[in-house]
């Protein structure tokens, strides 16, 4: 099992880990290759880096982590806040990169009150492969036993 994270700021990597450690998987944490600062996350700014992606549904921020391969995994579960109501672009540069064939994509995503909305179709549709479950939005204190859960649940 893999966990894949992308997190700008913490919340969504802590769950992730808490993820990972449940299901003793391996993680992989997407990067991306400017770092996104406060200013590029301020979504009362309209022209900050963060709202004009989001914006431009053609947006692929270019990913800074060495890239993995995904041989011999089965079950990847991956992580992403939720940016104005969707995934972060860099998301779909993610599912655009790789070639997911039949492995069991698990999306998850943190955020203060949006939930998950269309973001697991969203990268479902782009990834093109893979057999992706329903997602599950969390917040950042989700406690161990709701995640073991969750997990339980999926089968």
């Amino acid at each position: 099992m893999l966990v894949v994270v992308f997190s700008a700021t913490g919340t969504t990597s802590a769950v992730a880990q808490r993820i990972a450690s449940i299901e003793n998987a391996d993680l992989y944490e997407i990067k991306a290759a400017q770092e996104y600062t406060s200013a590029d996350l301020n979504w009362h700014d309209s022209g900050s880096r963060a709202t004009i992606e989001q914006n431009d549904k053609s947006a692929r921020p270019a990913i800074g982590s060495e890239s993995i391969s995904l041989e011999g995994y089965e079950r990847i579960y991956i992580g992403y806040p939720i940016w104005w109501g969707e995934e972060p672009r860099i998301m779909d540069t993610f599912v655009e990169t790789y070639d997911f064939g039949s492995i069991t994509m698990i999306p998850f995503c943190t955020s203060g009150s949006s939930g998950i909305g269309r973001s697991g179709q969203n990268l479902a549709g782009l990834a093109g492969s893979g057999t992706w479950l329903e997602g599950r939005r969390f917040g950042g204190g989700v406690s161990e036993d709701e995640l073991r859960a969750w997990i339980g649940a999926l089968g």
